[in-house]
């Protein structure tokens, strides 16, 4: 069997980031990454499900889903985070490094690019009203380790 998928919802409360976080490096475990690149995915996952939270819902209460899939003979991580939420107007402009739409709430406006960093592509979807779908892959065992 060459693929295996595991879909979680929940609700977009602070305390479920750390529980995004484990699931899906327990069930990356099973392409038996290195700390780092769990390390890697894991921070990945904390900013795209924060950037659900916050600005998808404005940290009013709403349902978040992570569907993670494992292409088990390429040894390919990928990780679906989507909320239902408010959406983002101009993609490419959220991407942009230091951009928020929450300065007041100390935002550094860097979450889009920390997941670019840290994964090896990044796919973002959304339109206002809509809500907004991050995509994320990394291969496991190909980066060095540091």
């Amino acid at each position: 069997m060459r693929w295996n998928t595991m879909t979680l919802e929940f609700e977009s409360r602070p305390c479920n980031e750390s529980f995004a976080r484990v699931s899906a490096a327990a069930f990356l475990a099973q392409l038996n990454p290195t700390v780092e690149e769990v390390a890697d995915v894991k921070t990945a996952i904390s900013e795209a499900v924060t950037n659900a939270m916050i600005h998808g819902y404005r940290q009013e209460k709403g349902k978040i889903q992570m569907k993670c899939v494992l292409d088990l003979e390429e040894k390919v991580f990928q990780v679906t985070v989507k909320d239902t939420g408010v959406g983002i107007e101009n993609v490419e402009k959220a991407m942009e490094p230091m951009f928020t739409t929450c300065p007041e709430l100390e935002r550094s406006g860097m979450g889009f690019s920390f997941m670019e960093a840290f994964m090896d592509e990044l796919e973002v979807r959304s339109h206002p009203g809509w809500g907004t779908e991050v995509v994320m892959k990394r291969k496991i065992g190909v980066h060095p380790e540091m």
